[in-house]
């Protein structure tokens, strides 16, 4: 069986600019690869262990860093949401989740699993695709929900909405709120408290230079009493989290790397910098970036309709963009994708990016013909 992975110079793919190891995390996989390997040191509760120090990291390190009161670890950033979701459901003072209409698919299948419907508060068009705040208060005048996720920023354009303000606007109708932060925690200073949440979810594979899956979860000790209420079955074990969540080399690799990303997002001017200069060279080039303007994430979505042109008569079709890229070395852009393209500069030197706006530069060039 083949294992080999093709690793590029430089990776586009915004799901995985976030989640490249540093040095240390690096070693720290190689040394708690073997499953299940920091159970050695535990005496029941996985965030109690004191060798490696999880404890000081999942009581202290953690909740500052969330600016929350309590944190965990989870399985991936779907499964804090869903644990959130499934422990305030069970309650039955809501019937439904209210998101945003730029909701990631894991919200709705975390709302489905958890027994909730879901309703979706739209954003105004293209092209920035924004969602405004206000437009939450008539779901809440109407019906109130049991819980309220915005996603911070979106997945697909990189938009930031008003956190602060839908914070307000929940609390005023007494709902508890959930910032999805898997594009933001661990890429720039992000704190629950600040915004006004009651919890806040993150992605360590996505954003906080650990191997996955692994998430992070922030809330008030109020509602922590409720997620992580102890079973009445097996003695000290959290039910909503099975007992103990990531237990092995994805934690160890989150805190290996944490110093690095608590430093790294005090340098997020920077990466906001670099990914305008992007769009700015990109759009020279016949590209259309959607979302907000100025952007103000590394995340960027460019319609392409110049790419799309080559690829109509290309003998390649649509695979020619993949290919030539993969030839200077670049990757993270699908195959067969030249429609609408998604990228990120995160953590890229200027010399890569524009490596990379220069890549598609020649590529045009060399296509010339095919546009006439």
């Amino acid at each position: 069986m083949d294992l080999h992975r093709e690793i590029p110079k430089i990776n586009l793919n915004p799901i995985q600019r976030g989640g490249i190891l540093t040095p240390e995390a690096r070693q720290a996989l190689i040394e708690w690869g073997d499953g299940y390997s920091v159970c050695d040191y535990c005496g029941g509760r996985l965030d109690l262990i004191e060798k490696p120090n999880i404890r000081k990291f999942m009581y202290e390190d953690l909740p500052k860093f969330l600016g929350s009161e309590v944190a965990r670890t989870t399985n991936g950033a779907r499964e804090g949401i869903f644990t959130v979701m499934y422990a305030l459901g069970k309650e039955g003072k809501g019937k439904y989740v209210l998101a945003d209409g730029n909701a990631h698919y894991t919200t709705k299948v975390a709302s489905e699993l958890a027994g909730l419907g879901i309703k979706f508060v739209e954003n105004l068009g293209a092209p920035e695709y924004k969602i405004d705040a206000e437009k939450f208060i008539p779901f809440l005048q109407e019906e109130k929900p049991a819980l309220v996720v915005l996603t911070y920023p979106d997945g697909s354009f990189g938009n930031f909405s008003d956190a602060k303000k839908l914070a307000k606007i929940c609390r005023d109708f007494e709902v508890p709120f959930a910032i999805n932060g898997a594009y933001s925690v661990g890429r720039l200073p992000i704190k629950m408290n600040e915004i006004g949440a009651d919890f806040i979810i993150g992605s360590g594979h996505k954003s906080m230079a650990a191997s996955g899956p692994i998430g992070v979860l922030g809330m008030n000790r109020e509602y922590a009493e409720r997620v992580l209420a102890i079973s009445k079955l097996a003695k000290n074990k959290e039910v909503c989290l099975l007992g103990c969540s990531s237990r092995g080399a994805t934690l160890m690799t989150l805190m290996a790397s944490f110093p690095k990303v608590v430093e790294r997002t005090k340098h997020w001017d920077e990466e906001v910098k670099k990914a305008r200069r992007f769009s700015v060279e990109m759009e020279k080039l016949g590209m259309v970036q959607l979302g907000e303007k100025p952007h103000n994430h590394d995340l960027m979505s460019f319609e392409t309709p110049i790419l799309y042109k080559i690829s109509e008569s290309h003998k390649k079709k649509g695979f020619f963009l993949h290919a030539a890229l993969k030839e200077r070395g670049i990757g993270g852009i699908k195959p067969g994708k030249t429609k609408v393209l998604k990228m990120s500069t995160y953590q890229l030197t200027n010399d890569e990016i524009s490596k990379v706006v220069n890549a598609f530069r020649e590529i045009i060039e060399e296509n010339r013909e095919l546009l006439k």
